[in-house]
């Protein structure tokens, strides 16, 4: 989907936006000689942003908006380095409100829900901005926050929520939770708005049945307002993204070209009228694609498709590329597992293994289970992992996003 007009001159006022106030990416693109674009052509010729790029202009370098026009600072957890903090206008605030008062009625949300909120509060984007979108629409925000969930069933029960807020790890350990004190009767969701991890099918399946929700995707990061710039609606098609707000592009991430509608590569969004600190061309590393075509739902705003999976997901093993994605394709094909493994790979004896556990239901055969599942991982990518098949429930559950891969050899 390519760039147009009214949008080339919003993203003109973001470049004369940068430039002037000298921060850190406006000095970037005055470097490389743009001080406007005028056509597709000269877009994509515009430099790309990086989070290597944000966690340089540490600690206020992407501020654009004059300091007293700041109102928030939101900020990456910062695990693997310096955290990028991003500041926020007011009118940045509301226009994320919007946003995510669009997805919740893209989902069927009403005024008349009441929205439990799982995911953190604080400097992450996340809480907050199911929070502000809650608001915004005039429903019942049932600000929870992370963990005990405990209090987290209690509430949901004695509040009669309807809409649950969560990572799909959080989702799934709550559906156990609900299970296991056969609470489900006392349980009133109809919706559950999941995002800040991709999920694979499986999991979706077994949230939905266990809970009996209608479920949608929710897209968005830190870097970008946060969760809220796009949401599947009812008919699961893909997810609509706002492009007043944003403009997503997909790249082949080898060779940094944009590749053509349908096509799978990397997202990369520019933001249009952002204040406080716009990013022009940002890699996400997210891998996805535009959907072409109209929705069947009406809505004009384009579509993106679920997120694959990242571009730093992949580890080479025994010279192989490997994405989780890929594994999940595999085990989906096998009713007998559950939604959750985990993948560790170590260095021994001078070569590398990659052990997969699984979880099944254990009315099974296990040894028979772990031999064909390591007979269809080997034909999907080319060599032979040790499998080792664990009852339901054994591997560990997050309260936040659950760690897929574990790699072992650098440790």
């Amino acid at each position: 989907m390519k760039i147009n007009q009214q949008q080339l001159e919003l993203v003109n006022k973001e470049i004369d936006a940068l430039v002037s106030a000298g921060s850190f990416y406006g000095k970037k693109l005055k470097e490389a000689g743009f001080t406007g674009v005028h056509s597709v052509e000269e877009f994509t010729e515009l430099p790309f942003s990086e989070k290597a790029d944000l966690r340089d202009a540490y600690p206020l370098g992407l501020m654009t908006a004059p300091e007293e026009k700041i109102v928030r600072i939101h900020s990456s957890s910062g695990t693997t380095g310096l955290p990028v903090i991003i500041p926020y206008t007011q009118k940045d605030v509301e226009d994320w409100a919007i946003m995510f008062a669009r997805c919740y009625e893209m989902a069927g949300i009403t005024n008349k829900d009441r929205i439990q909120i799982t995911p953190g509060y604080g400097l992450w984007t996340a809480g907050i901005g199911f929070q502000l979108g809650c608001e915004r629409l005039g429903a019942m925000a049932v600000p929870m926050g992370p963990g005990n969930t405990e209090k987290q069933l209690q509430m949901m029960m004695d509040l009669k929520t309807t809409v649950l807020c969560s990572t799909s790890s959080y989702a799934l350990l709550l559906a156990e939770e609900i299970q296991k004190r056969g609470i489900r009767d006392q349980i009133h969701l109809k919706k559950g708005v999941i995002g800040s991890e991709r999920w694979g099918e499986s999991m979706r399946r077994r949230i939905h049945e266990e809970l009996g929700i209608e479920l949608y995707d929710i897209y968005g990061l830190t870097e970008i307002y946060g969760p809220g710039i796009g949401i599947n609606c009812a008919h699961g098609t893909a997810m609509h993204y706002w492009d007043d707000y944003i403009y997503i592009e997909i790249i082949d991430p080898e060779t940094l070209q944009p590749v053509p509608d349908g096509e799978m590569g990397e997202i990369v969004i520019t933001t249009l009228v952002k204040e406080g600190a716009p990013l022009i061309r940002y890699r996400t590393h997210d891998l996805s694609r535009i959907v072409p075509g109209d929705c069947p739902c009406g809505c004009k705003h384009p579509r993106l498709d679920v997120i694959m999976g990242r571009t730093d997901d992949m580890v080479k093993i025994k010279g192989v590329n490997v994405f989780p994605s890929q594994i999940e394709d595999v085990l989906k094909k096998f009713p007998e597992t559950s939604s959750e493994y985990q993948i560790r790979i170590s260095h021994l004896d001078g070569k590398d293994t990659m052990r997969l556990y699984v979880e099944t239901n254990g009315s099974v055969d296990f040894r028979d289970l772990s031999e064909r599942i390591a007979q269809a991982v080997k034909s999907k990518i080319g060599f032979t992992p040790l499998v080792k098949v664990v009852e339901l429930g054994v591997l560990p559950r997050s309260e936040k996003k659950t760690k897929r891969v574990i790699d072992e050899r650098y440790n």
